[in-house]
């Protein structure tokens, strides 16, 4: 499909990477774009300037504000799911199961209720396209972020599913792949990121290509790439005994 002409709604559009996919889909000639957000009344004014942008309330742990966007956003001809958190949890150890339920809550159940509500919307509108958001932790784990691990390969393997689902009305379905980006949730991260503003790039072009994947980053590649090897190579230093 073609980002120009297009009608896009993004989630979590005020920062990070959302808000690189709705300066993106702007330059490249969107006709309108959804910055949904979970509190309108916390964007200033003067946020997005462009008249093309309509703020909408839409909170992935909210079923009635999906429904609601969903009927408001009649016109929607790519979604973007890019929404999420990070808590930080593991699986085990002392902490409870609370932040990875919220994991899973936000970044499979959420995403997927998003999908539901919009897919009768694509189909309306010829099919158009969703974007997923996904991870290169979708295919590894490392301490610290394995309930974020965990949801984010449950969100891959949703992603090709809805896409098998959706293939007969028309819809690309693309799951989008990166490492670390250099925005507020990666704050703490001390490593290579990639610009925000990159990985919009890369999601849209494959959107224009009809690429059903796109791993955004040397990262992602890295770790895809690893995934046919014994699992034992990737992991052998976090494996090894401590001193």
């Amino acid at each position: 499909m073609n980002i120009a002409g297009s009608v896009a709604l993004v989630t979590g559009a005020n920062r990070g990477i959302g808000r690189s996919f709705v300066d993106e889909l702007l330059e490249r000639g969107a006709a309108k774009v959804y910055a949904a957000v979970r509190r309108p009344d916390a964007v200033p004014a003067d946020e997005f300037p462009d008249p093309r942008v309509e703020v909408l309330r839409l909170d992935l742990l909210d079923d009635a504000t999906v429904t609601d966007a969903a009927a408001h956003a009649t016109d929607v001809t790519l979604l973007v799911n890019n929404a999420g958190i990070t808590t930080g949890s593991n699986l085990l150890g002392t902490d409870d199961l609370a932040g990875v339920r919220r994991e899973l809550d936000t970044h499979f159940w959420g995403t997927l209720g998003v999908i539901r509500a919009f897919a009768p919307v694509l189909a309306a509108n010829g099919g158009g396209a969703i974007v997923n958001v996904n991870s290169a932790l979708s295919w590894f784990s490392t301490n610290g972020a394995n309930g974020y691990a965990v949801a984010k390969a449950a969100e891959w393997a949703m992603t090709n599913g809805v896409r098998l689902e959706l293939a007969a009305q028309g819809t690309l379905v693309q799951a989008l792949h990166l490492g670390a980006a250099d925005t507020d949730m990666m704050a703490r991260y001390d490593g290579p990121k990639i610009a925000p503003r990159a990985v919009a790039a890369a999601s849209l072009d494959g959107v224009e290509s009809a690429a059903i994947e796109v791993l955004a980053d040397d990262w992602s590649r890295l770790v895809k790439s690893s995934l046919a090897n014994d699992p034992s190579e990737f992991y052998a230093e976090a494996l090894a005994p401590r001193a």
